[in-house]
This record gives structure tokens, sequence and C-alpha cells, in this order.
């Protein structure tokens, strides 16, 4: 199963896939786009891909897809086999975004913002679809930032395909919600099997909750796991308002020292040194620089 390699290093976060069907490199396809997780503190973002032949749309929808926001859990991974076993019938695609990858992105010196990471991810899981011969015709996009601007941005990047960018998309279109499904049992498994390489002690402390900043149960969870010096966990998103505001009051203050960094501003602004005589071995023999000739 593709998930179990995610399972296994959920911090590494990558891409992870179903085999192609024939199907669909022979057929005209639907492909739709969703996302789990972009709010929350703790955890990846996974985006996913969900794509099959058009004229067999109907076979996906006897399935039961839905928004996965509206299905419990065991109701999520129930489907979720349902289109694992329909692998004649449907592909799908992950790329798995971790915390570390999202915070770095969002810090870098060159602004990077979360709705260009999660624009260009849809842009490479929409063309990793078409690199492996899947015959993609029409694509299916939950909305990131205003339907408009980014429909024409992926209309721009994709010219050849038909693209129809909704809000709520997941809910209206059967082939988004399936990959909604994806996206969300694909980062639940993740948070779940989070491998924590920090010294949390004898009994890893997993009861953080729904991973939303909203959460009390997430709050609780991230300040009992601060650790003055070195911070949060690898599952946190250290850049994330929540996870800042508590390092602010419950981390050592750090003060970075450059001693090659001049005291004070003004000192940048003062009268260069006087110019040093020359050795005396030039003036014993009068010779001096060419450029003062």
């Amino acid at each position: 199963m593709a998930l179990a390699e995610l399972e296994r290093d959920p911090a590494g976060g990558g891409r992870f896939s179903s085999p192609v069907p024939p199907s669909c490199r022979s057929r005209p396809c639907v492909l739709g786009v969703d996302e789990a997780g972009r709010g929350p503190v703790l955890g990846p973002m996974v985006y996913a891909i969900c794509y099959c032949p058009k004229e067999q749309l109907q076979e996906l929808e006897a399935m039961g897809v839905a928004d996965s926001k509206t299905l419990s859990e065991s109701e999520r991974e129930r489907r979720f086999g349902l289109l694992e076993a329909a692998g004649e019938l449907l592909g799908w695609a992950l790329q798995v975004l971790p915390p570390q990858h999202i915070s770095a992105c969002m810090q870098q010196r060159a602004k990077y913002n979360l709705n260009e990471l999660s624009h260009d991810t849809a842009t490479e899981l929409i063309q990793h679809a078409l690199d492996n011969g899947v015959q993609v015709a029409e694509v299916f996009v939950d909305t990131v930032g205003p339907a408009e601007k980014y429909e024409a941005k992926l209309r721009g990047r994709f010219p050849g395909l038909e693209v129809t960018v909704r809000p709520k998309a997941d809910a209206l279109f059967s082939i988004v919600s399936a990959a909604s499904i994806c996206a969300k049992v694909a980062r639940d498994r993740a948070v779940k099997c989070w491998n924590f390489t920090e010294d949390l002690g004898d009994d890893i402390d997993r009861d953080y909750g729904s991973g939303y900043p909203n959460d009390p149960k997430t709050k609780e969870w991230l300040r009992r796991n601060l650790q003055p010096v070195f911070g949060f966990p690898g599952l946190v998103r250290f850049s994330w308002g929540t996870a800042q505001e508590l390092l602010r009051h419950g981390g050592v203050p750090v003060t970075w020292y450059d001693p090659s960094a001049p005291t004070s501003v003004l000192s940048y602004f003062s009268r260069s040194s006087p110019r040093r005589s020359p050795h005396r071995f030039f003036q014993e023999r009068s010779l001096k620089p060419v450029a003062e000739l």
C-alpha cells in the first residue's frame, strides 16, 4: 500500500502515488485537487489529486465519496479503502509538505507565503499526472485565494486543459471529494504515526487534540512540550503565531553577538581613519604608489 511508506517516515514528506490505471492512459480523464492541513499548527499539509476517465465518474460517485470534513475518521478510512480497491478505475497522488518545510518557506528572506506554496504544489501534482501519461482533459480545484485569479493562473500554465476553480469544490465535484479523502486520510496517518526524534520522555505525549491553534488541547500540548532553549518538536509549525507567542513568553531570550559588527549605526558614517605613512623601506628609496605619480 502506497501510504505504508509515509507511515514509516511521516516527517520526511515527499510524493506518494498509486499506479496509473491503463484506462487513464487511453481515455480523457477528469482530475480533482484538494488539500488537508492548511490551518493546523501541528503536522504536515497534504495536497492530493485524484483522477479517473470521464465516462466512469458515475462509478466513482457510487462509492459515496464526499467532502472529507463531513465524514468521521472511520468513514474516511473506509472510503479511502474503496478508492484503493478501485485501482483499475482511478488513480491518485499526494504531496506531503512537512511542518518545518512550511515554516522555512514562510520565513525565508524572499517571502513565500502559504498561498504560493499551495498553488505551486497543486501545479506540480497536475504536471506529475501528465508526465505519467494520464490523459487529463478537465481539472477541478478547491480554491486557495481568489478563485478567478487562481483559475487564470492554472489555465495559463496548462493551456490545453479545461480548468475549473471553485470555493468548496470538495462538496461540488465528486473527483475533488475523492482527492479530499485521500489528502485527509494521509495527513491523519502522518500525524498519528509521527516519529519524534526529540527526547520527550519514556511515554511520548500524543494527546495533541485536533492540531488547530484554537483547540485548547493543542495549546496545552504546545505548552507541555516547549523546550525553553530549543523550542518545539519537529511536528510543530514554528512560524505559526500560536507557537511564536508561546516561545516569546516561555523561551529563553537569545542575543546573537557578532564581534565584527560596529557598536553603533553611526560608525558607518564616521570619517575614515588617518592614512598611515608608508614603510621606511619605501621612504628611503623615494618609492610611491603608481596612483600618486
